[in-house]
């Protein structure tokens, strides 16, 4: 498990080989069947989770019964409901397993304790929320002003594996389309081709 993280923070920082072994005092492995929570709406999120296998979602659900997808993650992504783990406010959140899943689950303490001990998971940490922060205003800029087309075709070509690892029902709830209309343009665009 702690191979993919590893590499993951190495692909932005170095580490030393004395901070690889240090690495693993910070973290517990956890896996998720397939529909199993990691976080539900309402409790507090105290981890967050560094996916190692499988495939999650973050999501929330509507007074209708109607479910919002926020964010997907694979081998490689961090996922948590970030505000309740730094306010330790109620999660809006509810993040499950599309997948069988095993990740890597650090708590807020030992967060707080992996960037005074291995002094460049600060930076790592860092370059990671300046990553997420332009690919959030992306997201949203996207959502605004693409059409529906539009934003199949980014998806599709910036998170392929999305595509194909996900059911259409929830590639159209993150497109903020309807199952429908996800299946129109895709055979549009088949028929084009």
């Amino acid at each position: 498990m702690f191979e993919v993280l590893i590499s993951h923070i190495q692909q932005k920082v170095s580490l030393s080989d004395t901070d690889k072994i240090r690495l693993q005092e910070f973290f517990v492995p956890k896996k998720l069947r397939k529909k199993q929570y990691l976080l539900q709406e309402g409790d507090i999120c105290k981890n967050l989770a560094f996916i190692s296998k499988g495939l999650l979602r973050t999501y929330n659900v509507d007074e209708q019964g109607n479910e919002h997808m926020s964010v997907f993650g694979w081998e490689g992504w961090w996922l948590s409901d970030f505000n309740s783990f730094l306010s330790g406010e109620p999660a809006v959140f509810n993040i499950d397993a599309i997948e069988d899943t095993e990740a890597l689950l650090i708590s807020k303490a030992n967060y707080e304790a992996i960037t005074v001990a291995i002094p460049v998971m600060d930076r790592y940490f860092r370059i990671l929320y300046q990553n997420s922060i332009v690919t959030k205003e992306r997201r949203l800029m996207s959502s605004i002003t693409d059409t529906a087309e539009e934003k199949y075709l980014r998806l599709s070509e910036s998170s392929p594996q999305i595509i194909e690892r996900l059911p259409q029902n929830l590639v159209a709830s993150y497109l903020g389309i309807a199952p429908e209309t996800l299946s129109r343009i895709k055979k549009n665009i088949a028929s084009r081709k």
